[in-house]
Formats: structure tokens, C-alpha cells, sequence
């Protein structure tokens, strides 16, 4: 370990943010660049456990204990192949991952844990400003060709995989820049577009060639991915929304947070944010919060963003509300160490402001003469377990019916399924009782060149998730297509860097 004592010495210390008064009125990060010497002291917390319970919580399985001493010990380079012999992206988790691996932190048990997900940005952001960031090109090509539709993380991960395996890797994808939710779905001030832009540079020195505006089910049909590609990967997220089928549901003004929020990420890219890809006009125009009384509708961090964006637009007010009770403040007894905690979390957009609800329940929308959404009808609740079930059912509270005024709502109240007309049912695949593809492991079970990875096949999840699965399916695949997989054979080690190109 890099310091015996350094748990007892340092205190957690989180990246510094800037000023609420100074970042509200831009879309730039939010979180201030990291400091050598913070980096070090944050990692010297590390205990170096005999059975670190950090690498149990992150689903990449990250050695950390071992690139937290090397940062301590400022070896970048050594900090670096560790970091990335198991994350193809450090620099999206070290930025929007909530950080599974901290809540498994056994100094956490007692102490704020290790600061793991500040230092994995640190590594990256130094390895970049050291030049240590260089393009990998395979030695050898295998002949097999792969078609990885969405370019989300998912699927950048699993083209990434796929050619250091070897194999000719295609990204297709139908928005007009590659990055799926990244690009389009996470705001600027979380994740930089052009940190996105740095790594696709990287990739596509690799090899791997990126196709956008491409519609695949309608641009390239079904039968012919299939016939040009050995194998497909599915990559395209969990993209259907969940609705609320309430009354006045028509009345304009009422939208869906992912739409919102592409919109405000294409104005920051100078992009016309309504027009898609084929040169078409939404038909819902500008979404802008813009003096409004914007209601978002949903507890969680996509609720957040909407959050954020609308602060930054200048909304009259923020209201946010969430169906389910308000967690408890620290860790439950019903989620104990080194479990992800059921517990109230306030993020960066929460800070700039937003008066938040829970245990409410939107009972109408209410419009004017001309359709536009004008004030929403809600209700408390009071959730109680249920003796003989245990679980919680909710219960209007009588009397409490209120009318809040409203001209903008935002329902981010989370995704169902991938969109399943058009190329998942031209390709026949199975969905499960969620409606995701069905698969077994990672490939489909109708059709053995047909591979599904993240949200499109494991239901709506992480962005850590999503390059795992990423990642597993590329082992897959590889495997499928050369009756062994070299990436399993040849695992990245950081005791054998001859393998380090896998």
C-alpha cells in the first residue's frame, strides 16, 4: 500500500466544483480539473485490503487497490495500463459513473470510502496530458467483419474489444454524431462532448470505422446486415420511455426528458436542435424552459439533468417530484455495507436549485383555451408495507389535492424497452417478459450471428454497466467467431504486458 497510515491521516476529499453564481450561466463542466497532489493524497487513503470489496461493486471489476498505489506513488504510466487493462473509458466513469465500487469500500464500513471515482479521472485526464493515450492497432486481422449498431457505450466498448481482437469492426449509428446517451442524452456539464470527440479520434486511428445518419432496419435492411457482417452486435439502448397515461395528456407543453435534453445538447454543439438527421422539423419545435414553471417528473439523475438544463435556460421555477418516499438520509439497515445503499442523494443541479417532493402522484394536467399546458393537479401519498406481502402500496392522503401552475412538464420517469418495430422484429429476436432481447449469455437465442449488449438486452442501467456488457459481448462474439476467444485467451494482465493490446 502506498501509505500505512494514510486512512488515518487524509479525509475524503471530493474534485472541487465551481461556484453555483458562475456555472449556471454556462454548460461547461461543472467539476473543476484534478490536482497531482490531491490525486496522490486521495489514493494514499487507499488500505490496500486484503480482500478489496471494490472490485466485487464495480462491474468491470477495476483493480483498485493496485492503481490507487501507483498513483501514490506518481508511476501514471503504471497507474494508466492498470486502469484501462479492465475500462476502455475511464474518462466517462471517472465523470457520470455513481460509483458502485466506493459503496463497497471496506474503509467505507466506518469512513467516508476512497475517492475511487476521482482518481480514475485523475489517471485518464494525466495519461492524456502525458501523451500516454496512443492508438492500438491490432498486429493481425482475422478476416471477420462486425457490424456494431448503436454507438452508445455499449456498443463503443464492444467495437473497441472487437478490434484488438482482430476483426473489422463497423459502428453504425442514426443520430448524426457517435456517442448514443453520451452524446445526446448526458449534459455538457457533466461530460464534455469533446472529451467523446478525444476518444473517437483514438478509435478510429485504431481501425474501427464509424458510419452516422444510418437508420439500420430502414437505410440498411435486416437481411442485408446479416449477409454483409459474420456477426451483429445490438447495441441501441433501452430507448422507449416510460408514459403516464393521465388526463389532458395532449395538452402541449408536456415532453419527454430525453428529448429536452438532445435538444440543449445539440444547441451547445451548434447543431439545429430540430431537425433530425434526415433534415426534417420536429414537430414539438424548441424546447426551452425559458421563464416557465417547469415540473420534472421523476426522482433520479436523468430528473436531475432535466434539473440543471432548466436553470441554465432560466426557468421561473423547478419543481421536482417522485412517486416513491424520500430515502433515508445514510444508509439503510435494509441495504447494508457492501451493498449500493438505498439513500437520499443530491446532486450538483439540486444545488443550483429545485424545490423537491416525494410521495407524490400527478393526478392531472391541466391546459387553457389554446392546448397549453397552464397547471398539474397533484396528491401525497402515504406508502405502507403491506402485512402479508411486505411490499409498499401507496394510498392517496385525503385532502390533498393541490394545483401547482406549470407550463413545461418533464417525464423522467425512465425507459421500458429498445424500440422493437422495425429491425429487432425484421430480425426475428425474442424478447423477455421486459420486452429486452432475449439472449443467452449475450447471444440471441433465434439467431447464433445476432449478439445483444446493455440496456438493449439487461434493461435500463449504468453507463459502467453498459461497457461491461460491452465488453463481455465482444468476448462473445470473438469466441463465436473463431471457435475460441483470443481476448479470454489473452486477457489483458499488467504482469504480462506483451498481451497489453488486447
Amino acid at each position: 500500500m502506498g501509505k500505512p497510515t494514510g486512512f488515518l491521516e487524509f479525509e475524503r476529499e471530493l474534485p472541487k466544483k465551481r461556484a453555483v453564481e458562475e456555472r449556471i450561466h454556462d454548460y461547461k463542466e461543472i467539476e473543476t480539473a484534478p490536482t497531482d497532489s490531491n490525486s496522490k493524497q486521495q489514493a494514499a487513503r487507499c488500505m490496500d485490503c486484503g480482500i478489496p470489496f471494490c472490485h466485487n461493486g464495480c462491474p468491470l471489476g477495476n483493480i483498485i487497490p493496485e492503481f490507487n498505489d501507483a498513483v501514490y506513488d506518481s508511476n501514471w504510466a503504471l497507474a494508466y495500463e492498470i486502469l484501462t487493462s479492465t475500462n476502455n473509458f475511464p474518462e466517462f466513469t471517472g465523470r457520470i459513473c455513481p460509483a458502485p465500487c466506493e459503496a463497497s469500500c471496506v474503509l467505507g464500513i466506518n469512513k467516508p470510502p476512497v475517492a475511487i471515482e476521482y482518481i480514475e479521472k485523475s489517471i485518464i485526464e494525466k495519461a492524456f496530458e502525458l501523451n500516454l493515450v496512443k492508438p492500438r492497432i491490432p498486429k493481425h486481422r482475422t478476416g471477420k467483419k462486425v457490424a456494431v449498431v448503436g454507438s452508445g457505450p455499449a456498443g463503443l466498448a464492444a467495437a473497441s474489444q472487437l478490434n484488438q481482437a482482430g476483426h473489422t469492426v463497423v459502428l453504425l449509428e442514426r443520430a448524426d454524431r457517435i456517442g448514443g446517451l453520451l452524446r445526446y442524452g448526458i449534459p455538457d456539464f457533466k461530460l464534455d462532448k469533446r472529451v467523446i470527440d478525444r476518444r473517437l479520434e483514438v478509435m478510429q486511428l485504431e481501425g474501427i470505422e464509424f458510419r452516422t445518419n444510418v437508420n439500420v432496419g430502414v437505410d440498411i435492411k435486416a437481411d442485408e446486415l446479416q449477409n454483409d457482417f459474420d456477426a451483429v452486435v445490438l447495441t441501441m439502448g433501452s430507448t422507449i420511455p416510460r408514459d403516464v397515461k393521465i388526463e389532458g395528456r395532449q395538452f402541449k407543453g408536456i415532453h419527454f426528458a430525453m428529448e429536452f435534453l438532445s435538444q440543449q445538447n445539440k444547441r451547445v454543439s451548434g447543431i439545429d436542435p430540430v431537425v433530425d438527421h434526415r433534415g426534417s422539423a420536429y414537430t414539438n419545435g424548441q424546447l426551452m424552459a425559458t421563464g416557465k414553471n417547469v415540473v420534472v417528473i421523476g426522482g433520479g439523475d436523468t430528473g436531475s439533468d432535466c434539473v440543471g438544463t432548466s436553470g441554465r435556460h432560466g426557468a421561473k421555477s423547478i419543481t421536482q417530484i417522485e412517486l416513491m418516499p424520500i430515502p433515508p438520509k445514510d444508509r439503510d439497515s435494509s441495504t447494508p455495507w457492501p451493498n449500493w445503499p438505498m439513500m437520499l442523494r443530491t446532486s450538483t443541479s439540486h444545488e443550483e436549485g429545485c424545490d423537491r417532493h416525494w410521495s407524490i402522484n400527478t393526478k392531472e394536467f391541466i391546459g387553457d383555451e389554446n392546448g397549453h399546458l397552464k397547471a398539474i393537479k397533484i396528491v401525497d401519498l402515504d406508502w405502507q408495507k403491506d402485512a402479508e406481502t411486505g411490499r409498499l402500496q401507496m394510498k392517496e392522503v385525503a385532502g390533498s389535492e393541490r394545483t401547482i401552475p406549470c407550463e413545461l412538464a418533464l417525464f423522467a420517469a425512465g425507459f421500458l424497452h429498445p424500440q422493437q418495430e422495425g429491425l429487432l422484429t425484421d430480425l426475428g429476436v425474442e424478447f423477455d417478459d421486459r420486452g429486452n432481447i432475449k439472449a443467452n449469455g449475450y447471444q440471441s437465442t433465434t439467431n447464433e450471428k445476432i449478439f445483444a449488449a446493455g440496456d438493449c438486452r439487461r434493461g435500463q442501467s449504468l453507463v459502467v454497466w453498459a461497457i461491461s456488457e460491452g465488453r463481455e459481448a465482444a468476448r462473445s462474439v470473438d469466441e463465436y467467431l473463431m471457435g475460441e476467444s483470443f481476448l479470454e485467451a489473452k486477457a489483458v494482465s499488467m504482469f504480462n504486458p506483451a498481451f497489453a493490446h488486447v
